[in-house]
């Protein structure tokens, strides 16, 4: 059968005159990954590039992807995803997956910047000081969840008060208040960073409420969950759409 065209094209689009060894070593393989993965997946589901692209950059922080994470962040590249927006998302990464697991991503995605012809650091984008995290946190975990959040960090048992207390300080005083990505992207990509990494059904069905609060549908997250198959495989994504039916 052979690659299709469509195929051919968007890996020349991702990888412009880039030829993989693996069409030698593997070529079997190649022909049925690039076929589903940049024909098939991308023809059959309705998601704009650009946030194929961090969505994808997101699900492979989450599965800790990283020789992925850096083939992709150039392919992103290609189509106008900026390092700013990278640097955010693996920054709002740290308060989903911890710092033990997005420490080699900073790494990566610094040497890649550099490569890219940046200088380091790149312009600042928080809008809070420590005096107005929590108030600015609060107010985003109200625009985001609704007004049943407006005093989370006091609700449920008083001895676990401290960590609601970092939740809005810290998850969204410090990351989902900055500028270069939009709250609706932030919450695409924190769910991806969810249904990713296993094991955090709560959490997805959580911000599955948060990303149709933001506009996202149904049918929206069902394609953008469906184009992190090639990335993360079945089990976790089938995992994630039974999320999607609360």
């Amino acid at each position: 059968m052979g690659i299709t065209p469509y195929a051919q094209q968007y890996h020349e689009k991702m990888f412009p005159n880039y030829i993989s060894n693996f069409l030698t070593t593997d070529s079997e393989f190649v022909e049925r990954f690039d076929n589903f993965a940049f024909d098939e997946v991308i023809q059959t589901t309705d998601v704009e590039d650009h946030t194929r692209f961090l969505a994808i950059l997101a699900s492979l922080i989450g599965c800790q992807g990283i020789e992925e994470f850096q083939v992709m962040v150039k392919a992103a590249f290609q189509f106008g995803v900026t390092t700013i927006e990278i640097k955010e998302l693996v920054y709002q990464a740290s308060a989903y997956l911890g710092m033990g697991r997005v420490l080699p991503f900073f790494k990566v995605l610094n040497q890649i910047i550099q490569e890219h012809g940046e200088s380091l650091p790149l312009e600042g984008q928080s809008t809070t000081t420590m005096k107005t995290r929590f108030e600015k946190g609060s107010q985003a975990q109200v625009d985001i969840f609704g007004e049943s959040m407006r005093n989370f960090a006091t609700q449920g048992a008083k001895e676990t008060q401290l960590i609601n207390k970092w939740l809005v300080e810290h998850c969204f005083g410090d990351f989902y208040t900055r500028t270069g990505l939009t709250l609706e992207q932030r919450e695409v990509i924190t769910l991806c960073f969810l249904v990713a990494q296993g094991g955090c059904e709560s959490q997805v069905r959580a911000h599955v409420q948060a990303n149709f609060r933001l506009g996202q549908t149904k049918e929206d997250l069902i394609h953008i969950l469906a184009n992190l198959i090639p990335y993360i495989g079945y089990p976790r994504v089938l995992n994630g759409l039974s999320c999607l039916d609360i």
